[in-house]
Parts: C-alpha cells; sequence; structure tokens
C-alpha cells in the first residue's frame, strides 16, 4: 500500500464526509455522485489548486445552470426513473434534456475555459431531473464552493506543518 494511495483515499473521503456533515445537518442535497470524482481530483493534484479550483467550480456551476435551464425548457416535471415507458415522448423528452444539457455544458466550459469533466455528470444529473430544482441547482453550487474551501483549507494546514505539497509524478 502506497503513502500517496493512502493519502489520496483519506483526503477524497473526509472532503465528501464534510459534504456529508452538511447534508445530514440540513437535509439538503450537499452529496451528489459528481462530487465523488471531484475529491478525487482534489485529493489526487495539489500543485495548481487555485487555476484548477477556479475550473472545478465554473464547470460545475456552468453544469447545474445549463442543466436547469434545458431540463426547463424539455422536460419539466419529469423524472428519470428506474424504468422509461419505450418510445414514450416523455422518455424522448428527458433523453433529449440530457443530450442538450451535456453539448451547451461542454461548449460552455470550453468556453470560459472552466472545464471540469464530472460537470457533465453534474448536468446530467439536474436535466434528468433529480435534481432540477432553483433551490438543488443553488445547494449544487454551494457543495462545490464548500468543496473547494474545504479542500484549500486542509492543504493550507498541512503546508504549514509539513511544508508545500508537490505532485511528482502525478501528471497532469
Amino acid at each position: 500500500m502506497s503513502r500517496r494511495g493512502l493519502e489520496t483515499g483519506l483526503s477524497a473521503g473526509l472532503l465528501v464526509a464534510a459534504l456529508g456533515g452538511i447534508a445530514w445537518a440540513t437535509g439538503e442535497p450537499f452529496v451528489f455522485p459528481s462530487l465523488g470524482p471531484t475529491a478525487f481530483v482534489l485529493a489526487f493534484r495539489r500543485r495548481g489548486a487555485r487555476a484548477r479550483s477556479t475550473r472545478i467550480v465554473g464547470g460545475h456551476a456552468v453544469g447545474a445552470v445549463v442543466g436547469f435551464a434545458a431540463y426547463a425548457l424539455v422536460a419539466p416535471g419529469l423524472t428519470l426513473g428506474s424504468s422509461l415507458p419505450a418510445a414514450s415522448p416523455d422518455t424522448l423528452r428527458l433523453v433529449t434534456s440530457g443530450a442538450v444539457s451535456v453539448a451547451a455544458t461542454s461548449w460552455g466550459m470550453v468556453e470560459l475555459d472552466a472545464v471540469h469533466p464530472p460537470a457533465c455528470a453534474t448536468t446530467l444529473i439536474v436535466s434528468l431531473g433529480l435534481l432540477s430544482t432553483p433551490q438543488s441547482v443553488a445547494t449544487i453550487v454551494a457543495s462545490v464552493v464548500v468543496l473547494v474551501g474545504a479542500h484549500q483549507m486542509a492543504d493550507a494546514v498541512l503546508a504549514e506543518m509539513y511544508g508545500d505539497p508537490t505532485d511528482a509524478g502525478a501528471g497532469s
């Protein structure tokens, strides 16, 4: 077992646990699937964190807003379920909402220099009706801001204790 793997796993888990505590205390969806890969990215690659943090928050914000717009325009009131009726207009509307949201989110992230691939999962979560209210969209963005902030605070504490973190061999 490598030290790097252990540190990455512990850090990513603690970041999600912090959001889980907020979700537990508030009853709001501060934990959602696309935050798992985001927590991993933050925990694994510590160098260049400021620029990456801006891209992470920007990417998820683009995904949440675009997903909400696609949902509101194409599939309002529908929700992805475990079984969808084959060839139904409602299923087509949900699929269209998802496809439009991924296309527009991808475009928006590139144009805004806010590329963060997990944000495409965020846009699907919203555009497929799973977290598709204005309050949920605000909670999604707040969750990402808290996640990035918690990571930056933890890095600052670790840098104070152990010196600046390095990212030797992590790739870009």
